[in-house]
């Protein structure tokens, strides 16, 4: 007979259970998490972040809840995870349909999170084998995830600044600091401390003089 943990259910073989295994050893505690996610937030929205007390913490996050646009799908991603860490079923379904409904937030089961990101608004989607690093802020209308046939999504380091309308797509490494334009389309890797701009995405202020192959043929003479 079917029981509740088959809603879960993903294939058991010796490489997936390794797969999860290191996605879940990787996920940040679910408390850890929140506050930083919180503090995060508010010194984005120049709001006193919150102090060191426990219920100084659960009051900030409550009201992040209640005046942002997001921060309730954040939290309740935050919490799928933490369930999923403990193996526990159905639960975490429930949490990320309510992420997608709430805050418009779409965080695949693969994804590592690093506590301390900014989500101002939502339209949100990350998946596959992908890690954001912590202090990062990602926009609105975002893709971060996969090219058709592979599984491995992006690397984002610390810091990173991900536009409104941004892809990014596939196995690429944004280094920390990075920065990416709005509406970019980056499908190569991005050096530590670069702005890119555009499709496909290229750093700023670069022109077509340094790609000789984008010139008409009379230009190059």
């Amino acid at each position: 007979m079917p029981s509740w943990r088959s809603i879960d259910a993903r294939p058991r073989t010796a490489a997936t259970r390794e797969l999860w295994d290191d996605v879940r050893s990787r996920q940040p505690r679910f408390t850890r998490a929140v506050a930083a996610d919180a503090r995060m937030a508010a010194r984005h929205r120049g709001e006193r972040p919150a102090g060191a007390s426990r219920l100084d913490v659960a009051v900030q996050v409550a009201r992040l809840c209640l005046v942002t646009d997001a921060f309730l799908g954040q939290c309740c991603y935050r919490a799928k995870v933490g369930l999923q860490r403990r193996d526990v079923p159905f639960l975490p379904r429930l949490l990320h349909r309510l992420a997608v409904t709430r805050g418009q937030i779409a965080i695949g089961d693969p994804v590592v999170v690093a506590p301390g990101v900014f989500i101002p608004h939502g339209q949100v989607v990350v998946d596959g084998i992908t890690t954001i690093g912590a202090r990062s802020v990602i926009g609105p209308f975002t893709t971060i995830g996969l090219v058709a046939g592979q599984v491995v999504g992006p690397t984002l380091g610390e810091r990173v600044r991900i536009g409104t309308g941004v892809r990014v797509l596939g196995p690429v490494t944004l280094g920390d600091d990075a920065s990416v334009g709005a509406n970019a389309v980056v499908v190569d890797d991005v050096p530590a401390g670069t702005t890119v701009v555009g499709i496909p995405a290229r750093p700023l202020g670069r022109g077509t003089d340094d790609h000789p192959e984008d010139r008409p043929e009379d230009a190059r003479a």
